[in-house]
Formats: structure tokens, sequence, C-alpha cells
């Protein structure tokens, strides 16, 4: 991988927040995430789950029958339909499974309209064949508004059935195709008129030793064939990387998908060891991007010092106080003593300027970057405040003060003579598929509801306001250079 200035997520940055998610994540086969009244879902192997009020803090509570391993879970109207793996994978000493779905109006266990109906078979496996009835996932086609289930380990092949999204049962006469090999604990997407398969592959149930990692292949049919990028089919064990070990954490495993906004989406999936909670098995969170047609797991943004740069035109988010000049020993250009030694300028210092700065709060601007004190941003991540999907809350001051970056209930913004903790000072740094970052504070003062439309925008080339979010537009994208 090529080092650039840009900021790329895992290069050049101080690891400052938790690696997973914090609370007690501990998950195993995690279904993909459902939202259900305000609070984030994921059900694992064993029965139960994990639930979260606002994505980045877990715990248990989650509630559902049947045991077994491998659920997944998709809204379907005003239901959700939960399908798991009644036994198979070699659980019992046998690959002899059962897959099975329920239906719930509500994940919520304290609510009254929690009430899971009676399981129905859709497909089984004897244990003889080369396929195993387990770890399903599900695939509502948004084009067609056909129900599929992808299912199988690496003892056999990965088949996929149709069922009737009504009834959550088999589709009458269905017959299961095979789409597969190699790999277990599959999932389908759509996006942009094509079909992701994705797999994880490796070795599971092994703590820190586990080898899981998540491939795809892609098709134009949801019934495949599905190609890599080399055009490997995965019927014939082929696979494009999404996700592998990483950040003290390995093994990844059963992918799933969830669309925030236009351009913001996240990928769940458990890892099979976090080196630094004992081993254990832990639920995972990423921004999911998008290069070239092919999905890839981002990094977690841990923070760290940067000039803050619009995509609209490179310009740098920075305070609107005066330019200081430094100081430098001038030559011609056309008559340079070349036999002088050279000698290095020392970087502007805060102490330098800071005196000059108004004591108040003072507004930003966008100018060209020449890394004074005015344009470095020190972003921290706050585990406690709260959070979203995949991250806390920041904190975002000036490097070496603590004058911090706040919304105001204009919809402008300012920047603090120090940080306070309140709401309008607190930012979800979000990845966008393409690479980029929003950036929106959690509340704008006067306002009730937590702020989900107003982003850090680009109004004109030197003029940064609060605007609705348009993914469209580069003026509501943001990249972080390092220091």
């Amino acid at each position: 991988m090529k080092t650039s200035r840009y900021f790329l997520i895992a290069l050049c940055m101080q690891a400052l927040s938790a690696e997973a998610q914090i609370g007690q994540p501990y998950i195993h086969d995690p279904s993909t995430l459902a939202e259900c009244d305000g609070k984030y879902y994921t059900f694992g192997t064993g029965g139960g789950g994990l639930i979260s009020d606002d994505g980045w803090a877990w715990h248990g509570g989650a509630e559902r029958p049947g045991g077994g391993a491998a659920p997944d879970v998709l809204k379907i109207g005003d239901r959700y339909l939960i399908i798991y793996g009644a036994t198979g994978g070699g659980l019992g000493g046998g690959h002899n499974g059962r897959i099975l779905t329920m239906w719930n109006r509500s994940l919520d266990p304290r609510s009254p309209d929690f009430h899971f109906t009676q399981p129905v078979e859709v497909c089984a496996s004897d244990g003889l064949e080369d396929q195993d009835a387990i770890d399903p996932g599900l695939l509502l086609d948004p084009t067609t508004g056909r129900l599929w289930a992808s299912y199988g380990t690496y003892f056999g092949s990965i088949r996929l059935i149709e069922l009737d999204p009504t009834t959550g049962e088999r589709v009458r006469g269905n017959v299961e195709k095979d789409i597969a090999i190699d790999c277990e604990a599959t999932d389908l997407i759509y996006r942009d008129g094509w079909y992701y398969l994705l797999g994880t592959h490796g070795t599971c149930c092994d703590g820190v030793n586990s080898t899981y990692n998540i491939v795809v292949g892609r098709s134009r049919s949801v019934e495949g064939p599905y190609l890599d990028n080399v055009g490997r089919d995965m019927l014939h064990g082929g696979g494009r990387m999404v996700i592998a070990a990483g950040g003290r954490m390995c093994g990844p495993g059963h992918f799933g998908r969830t669309v925030i906004d236009e351009g913001v989406e996240v990928m769940s999936c458990h890892f099979e060891a976090d080196f630094d909670r004992s081993g254990r098995s832990v639920l995972g969170i990423r921004p999911l991007l998008w290069r070239n047609g092919w999905p890839v797991a981002g990094e977690r943004f841990r923070g760290g010092t940067f000039e803050i740069a619009s995509e609209r035109r490179g310009y740098a988010l920075e305070l609107a106080v005066d330019f200081v000049r430094i100081q430098q020993e001038r030559e011609r250009f056309w008559n340079m003593d070349l036999s002088k030694p050279l000698k290095a300028i020392p970087d502007q210092s805060l102490e330098e300027v800071i005196g000059a700065w108004p004591k108040g709060e003072i507004a930003v601007r966008c100018g060209d970057y020449m890394f004074r004190p005015h344009q470095l941003w020190t972003l921290t991540p706050l585990d406690e405040r709260g959070g979203y999907l995949s991250n806390p809350y920041f904190k975002i001051v000036i490097a070496g003060t603590d004058r911090a970056l706040a919304a105001t209930a204009d919809l402008e913004l300012t920047t603090t003579p120090s940080f306070t903790g309140a709401d309008e000072q607190l930012w979800r740094v979000e990845q966008l598929t393409d690479g980029t970052f929003r950036l929106m504070p959690k509340r704008i003062p006067g306002q009730q509801e937590p702020n989900t439309r107003y982003v850090l925008y680009s109004a004109a080339d030197s003029t940064p306001t609060l605007a609705e979010y348009d993914f469209s537009s580069d003026n509501s994208k943001w990249t972080f250079r390092d220091k």
C-alpha cells in the first residue's frame, strides 16, 4: 500500500479509541444489525444477542428462542424475519442440519408486540451429502421483491433458496442451487445492478489462532455465477478480500451491511478473538467503502492531529485570525550563494501566535493550508459520551489548546475558548463510501432532537457553515491530512 499525506485511516495516527464496540459486545456469529424503536439489535449463536441504545455501547438482553447457530434478521414491512440453523456445522457431532424461520413484530423483549411465531423449516441436510444446512443469510431483492437465503459451510457447497416474503416459508417447487464453495456464513447484498455474495473464509472457533476473513464475489443475477475481481468463480473457490485480521483482533466473519444514509454505510461482523479482551469473540462495526464497484472494510477512525481539508477545493478549515508571517532570510533566485550551509526553518509555534488571538469565541473559515497553528485540529474520541454506529463522539479542538469547534443555533460554526462537553461540541465523524468523511454535530442549540441532517459544509471556497448533508456534493465532504 502506498503512503500519502492524505489520511488513510490505518496510517499515521494514534490509537486513542477502543478498537471494538464498548460495553459488553461479546457475541459469535452475529446477525445483520437491525433497528427497532430507536435501538439496535443483533443475534448470535446459542440464542440471545446484543442491544445498543446508540450503536456504540452494547450489552446483552436480546432474546431469540430456538438456540442453534448463526441467525440472520431482516425487517420486511412492519415485521422482523429471523432465520437460523437449528443444528449442523458439526454441532452435536454431525452435519445433519435444519434451517428455520420465524417472525416477530418487535425485537424489544419488553414490548407488548414481542412474540415469536412458531418456527418453520425451510431446508435441511442429511449429514451424508456434501452440504450443511447452517449459517443462513437473507436478501430481499429491492428490484423484484423476491426473498432469498444463502446457507452452508466448508462441508460442501453454499446453496441458494427462495423464500416467500409474506410467510417466510420455502417457495413451493423451489430447487436449491449451489453457488459457492470454500467458505461459510454467507450473506447476499444488492447494489447498483450487482448482487454480491459475501462469504467467510478460513478457520473459526480457535480463539487467537482463528484465520477467518471475509471475501466477496459479484454477479448480475442473484443466482450467480459469483465472480471475484480477477474472474474466479466462487463455485470454484474464488473471492476478493473484504476484511482480514487487524488492530489486535483476528478472525472477522459473518458479514452484515447497514445503510445509514446515502453514501454512509457500515459493515458488521464478529472478530473471533480480541487480543485486548481475553481473546473473546466480539462484535465489530466498520465503515463500508466501495472501490471500483467492490466492497471493502474501512478502519475505525481513532482521532489524532490533522489538517481538515474541504473536498470542494482542498482548502483547510482554520480559525479566522490574522495570518502571521514567518521570518526568513531571503536570497535572490538568480544569485544564490550555493556555498552557504543549509539550515532548517522551524514551524511556527502556537506560543508565537496565540497571544494575538481573541479571547472569546472565534469564527472559522477555509484557506490555503500553510501548516500554521490556527489550521491544526486535534480530534479526540470520547468513549463514554455516547456514539453512533462504529464510533463514539469526538471533540475537535485547535491542537495544543482547549478551543473547541461548535455548532451555533443559527446553523453556523464557531470555536469556544474551552471544551465543556456540550452537545453542540460533540461531533460524529463518519467515513463515507467513497473514502471521504462527513462531520456532524450531535445537536444544534435550541433543537430538542439529536441532529441527523446538518453537517460541516463548504458553502463557498472560504465559507464553512452547517447545511443539509448531500452525498452528491463535495461541499459536504472533508478529508484529513496528517500533521
